[in-house]
C-alpha cells in the first residue's frame, strides 16, 4: 500500500519536478530559487492530470481477474495456502 502512496505522490510532483529542471538547467536560476514566480496552478492541474491517468492505467493494467471469484488463504497440514482469485 505505501509503495501505491508513493507512486502517487511522485506522479503528482512529476510537473514540479520537470518544470523546477527546466528552470535551473535552461534559464540558469539557482537551484533554491526554482520556483519562485511559478506558474503553480497550472503545475497543480498538470499534476492532477498525470495522477488521473496514472490511476486510470493502475486500474486498469492490474489486478486479478475481473470475472473470478475470490478465494481466501487455507491452513492445510500446517502450510498456509495463499489466496487469490479464480
Amino acid at each position: 500500500m505505501l509503495r501505491i502512496v508513493l507512486i502517487n505522490i511522485l506522479l503528482f510532483l512529476l510537473p514540479f519536478l520537470i518544470y523546477a529542471a527546466y528552470v535551473v538547467w535552461v534559464k540558469g536560476v539557482a537551484p533554491n530559487r526554482a520556483m519562485a514566480g511559478a506558474p503553480f496552478l497550472w503545475l497543480i492541474l498538470a499534476g492532477l492530470v498525470v495522477l488521473f491517468i496514472g490511476l486510470l492505467t493502475l486500474v486498469e493494467f492490474t489486478g486479478g481477474d475481473r470475472e473470478g471469484s475470490y478465494q481466501p488463504s487455507v491452513l492445510q497440514d500446517g502450510v498456509i495456502k495463499p489466496g487469490g482469485i479464480d
